[in-house]
């Protein structure tokens, strides 16, 4: 059995400009993103491993927030989670695989989740 190692982020409130629908288009939704991501796992993480024998999870938080694109219109929530995707792909060679959970709150009318989640692997 291979040791693994998951980072991970969860509930996000971002506001992105996405959905199909005339009510959707011009505005902002919120949606909450959620991030499992698949790293190298070295063998060992002694006390003083330093934070480059992993990943910082604000590069997970900043992916699915600071990264997306301003002013850019996603249709599908899909198109976000594959930006999410990508984004982490490029910064690190060592992410292996990334899954992305994406709930639309603006829909939810009883507290409900509505959503997909899309997992990635390196190619």
């Amino acid at each position: 059995m291979e040791d693994s190692l998951q980072l991970e982020v969860h509930d996000l409130e971002v506001q992105v400009l996405t959905g199909i629908y005339s009510e959707e288009t011009h505005l902002p939704q919120p949606l909450r993103i959620s991030l499992t991501v698949d790293m190298v796992c070295p063998k060992r993480f002694d006390p003083d491993t330093p934070l480059s024998a992993s990943k910082n999870y604000l590069d997970l938080k900043n992916a699915a927030t600071t990264a997306l694109p301003p002013g850019v219109h996603f249709t599908l929530i899909e198109g976000v989670a594959d930006h999410i995707c990508e984004t982490l792909f490029l910064q690190d060679a060592r992410v292996l695989r990334v899954k992305v959970k994406i709930v639309k709150l603006a829909i939810a009318e009883a507290g409900e989740a509505i959503g997909m989640t899309l997992v990635r692997h390196r190619r």
